[in-house]
């Protein structure tokens, strides 16, 4: 079972996160987090169905915080090869994407994304507050 949403910015990205890290009764799931320059896809991808019930709180959950998005195929094929295994290198590189994670909910590869990212520039974009 999988979603795939369009957020704004870098706090409600990582407010996604931390809501996957926090509520334990979520199956096991892998995400994968990328930054575009109009703001940031994450695909959640659990190991096992969700009930009807924590589908839809999940659903609202991330509907409060972003948009349903529906990848191009450049998109989907990378998804799929971050999922069959490729290097998070070699798909950034294939499809000119800047993967910021992929795998467990982590928050810290984000913060990290970000800081650097604002230092390099010498101010932050919107996208990244």
């Amino acid at each position: 079972m999988q979603y795939i949403y369009f957020l704004a910015n870098a706090s409600l990205t990582l407010r996604l996160i931390n809501h996957l890290r926090r509520h334990s009764e979520l199956p096991a799931c892998v995400v994968t987090v990328i930054h575009r320059i109009d703001g940031w896809l994450v695909k959640i991808q659990f190991a096992q169905k969700l009930t009807s019930q924590q589908d839809g709180d999940f659903q609202a959950y991330l509907t409060e915080m972003g948009i349903p998005y529906e990848p191009e195929i450049r998109l989907q094929m990378a998804f799929w090869s971050l999922d069959v295994g490729q290097s998070m290198v070699e798909v950034m590189r294939r499809y000119q994407l800047a993967i910021v994670t992929h795998g467990q909910p982590n928050y810290s590869d984000i913060e990290a994304f970000r800081e650097q990212f604002t230092q390099g520039l010498g101010y932050c974009p919107e996208t990244l507050a």
